[in-house]
Parts: structure tokens; C-alpha cells; sequence
């Protein structure tokens, strides 16, 4: 969603009230990162650039124990339901879920049906 942002394709505002508490999870940092690393050409000083930017004004969550506590219980809720997650979404439900915050995303398929997790989507 925020590459999305950054390159126009969305507007956030559509989706994050002002009174809403904007916070990023810290494998969504990774997720950038990687992005950013793999990146070429002319593009990766621009996805750099936003990288920095966005972490010095939004805060990032840790993944500590009460996050970790919610990936356990989402984890199982997954298995026992017969319907596997990307292991980072479920990071990303759990830092949201523990913190009382929705997930934003552009591909809702990932946070769909999970217990105790509120998704925004343009969609």
C-alpha cells in the first residue's frame, strides 16, 4: 500500500482518517527494504528516499511480547482453519490486532477472516 502511495496509484487519505493513529509494523520496514535492495536503475534512489523519510515520521512497531503473543493465537486460528497466511501478514495482523489498529493493505486476500483484525482496503 505505501509503494502504491508513493507512486500515486492510491490516495491514503481515501483510507486514514485524520484521527487515525498512522504506524507502520517493522517487518513492513523489511518488506521496503528488500524492495528497495532489489530495486534498479533510477527508481532505487527515489524508493530509498521514501524508505528514510517514511520511518523518521511514522512510528514503527516492535515485534515484542504482546505482538508476539497474537501471531501465536493467529497462527493456530490459520492452521486450524485449513487456510495458510504469508508469514509476514501474519506479523503484520498480529502488530495491528495488539495494538488496537487496522491494517491497511491493497490486497485484503492476506488479512481476510482473521480473528480480531479490522482491514482497510481501496477495494
Amino acid at each position: 500500500m505505501l509503494i502504491d502511495a508513493e507512486r500515486g496509484v492510491v490516495d491514503l487519505d481515501l483510507l486514514i482518517g485524520d484521527e487515525d493513529e498512522l504506524a507502520i509494523a517493522a517487518i513492513s520496514v523489511a518488506e521496503l527494504r528488500v524492495g528497495m535492495l532489489l530495486a534498479t536503475g533510477r527508481n532505487k534512489a527515489g524508493v530509498h528516499a521514501f524508505i528514510e523519510d517514511l520511518v523518521d515520521v511514522v512510528p514503527v512497531l516492535a515485534y515484542g511480547l504482546d505482538v508476539a503473543t497474537h501471531h501465536a493465537e493467529l497462527i493456530t486460528a490459520v492452521r486450524r482453519a485449513g487456510r495458510p497466511r504469508g508469514a509476514h501478514d501474519l506479523i503484520i495482523a498480529a502488530t495491528a490486532r495488539a495494538t488496537g489498529r487496522h491494517v491497511v493493505t491493497a490486497d485484503r486476500t492476506g488479512f481476510e477472516d482473521l480473528p480480531g483484525v479490522e482491514v482497510r482496503a481501496p477495494r
